[in-house]
């Protein structure tokens, strides 16, 4: 029986009162390999044993004296679970990047790694702050052109109903915006203007509004880009919905269409595909989209020169056996 590592599992959510493991010190003084920054999904947190501590682990035992760093954006393990779901993302982002400044280990250069909603954020990293140099960055189920419909939301139900309240408001709404941490990568394809004009983060990142040449230019610094989406991908709910009128949808309304094929779209995001404007019934993959085609983040040069990689895993959402992240991530990316 294969062994998997699953990110995202239900019991093995952090809170206050879990057996999580202290956001220990690396014992790395000495660098031996490019050390390595993670970003992790929403739901978990920085140090879960049965979440990022493992995958740190995993990195451990097969890089050699390599320094993995695991973001913890909060003061504590509770904190930094609800800045998944309650927090301003430029001001996280912010966070992360000053964290990787001060770290003396990490001055020479990193690999990133971000999982689910943290490979968006991990790139916004790359992105807006280039120095110390990130040199890979792999995205683990990043919804990387956003989402249109609330995922499944892992954790303390009250503070997803919470979340699901806010977004009912209006996901462009000032200051849902502001606050809550999907409305900040929510993509509206039937409200296009709204998403350029309001987005704080996703339209930013991704060029969307305004031309922002540094962060072409710093993707562009990439060695390589690594794009991870899983086939088996259910974490957007409901499957099934009703499909409702234009003038009716709304931002709970627009969970349409979550059947099989909708499980497929999503999995699409996750390289960088998305739907048609103003068309809920094409999607276009990544190089029929404005984003590669007019190269607004370097996705296109990148992939022109073989820095842009894809790699589909059997398996649902951020679960991926031992075996293919140790030969497809740490084999090629981190050694």
């Amino acid at each position: 029986m294969r062994i998997f590592i699953v990110l995202l599992a239900m019991n093995a959510l952090c809170s206050p009162y879990q057996n999580v493991e202290r956001h220990r010190p690396n014992k790395v003084t000495t660098l031996k390999a490019v050390p390595v920054v993670m970003w992790h999904g929403m739901g978990d947190c920085c140090c879960n044993p049965l979440s990022m501590g493992y995958i740190r682990n995993v990195i451990e035992e097969n890089v050699d004296g390599i320094y993995v760093k695991s973001l913890m954006l909060g003061e504590n393990i509770a904190s930094d679970t609800e800045r998944g779901f309650l927090a301003n993302m430029n001001e996280l982002i912010k966070n992360a990047c000053e964290q990787i400044r001060n770290d003396s280990l990490l001055q020479l250069g990193y690999n990133g790694i971000g999982f689910s909603q943290g490979g968006q954020f991990m790139r916004a990293v790359a992105q807006r702050c280039p120095t110390p140099p990130m040199r890979n960055l792999i995205s683990v189920g990043g919804q990387q052109q956003g989402v249109f419909g609330l995922p499944y939301c892992p954790g303390d139900t009250r503070l997803c109903n919470i979340i699901r309240r806010l977004l009912d408001m209006g996901a462009y709404n000032h200051y849902v915006q502001q606050t809550v941490v999907q409305a900040q990568y929510w993509h509206d394809p039937l409200h296009e203007d709204d998403y350029k004009e309001k987005s704080i983060f996703l339209a930013d990142i991704n060029n969307a509004r305004d031309m922002n040449p540094e962060y072409k230019k710093n993707l562009l610094n990439l060695k390589n880009f690594l794009l991870i989406k899983f086939k088996g991908d259910n974490m957007v709910v409901p499957k099934e919905s009703s499909v409702h009128e234009e003038d009716s949808v709304d931002v709970v309304a627009v969970v349409v269409f979550y059947s099989a094929d909708c499980i497929t779209l999503f999995k699409m995001f996750q390289w960088f595909g998305f739907y048609k404007e103003g068309d809920l019934d094409t999607i276009l993959p990544m190089n029929e989209t404005k984003l590669y085609q007019e190269d607004r983040i370097g996705l296109k040069k990148l992939d022109e020169t073989g820095r842009l990689h894809f790699l589909a895993v059997e398996g649902d959402h951020l679960k991926i056996d031992k075996e293919t992240f140790i030969k497809e991530v740490i084999e090629k990316f981190l050694k």
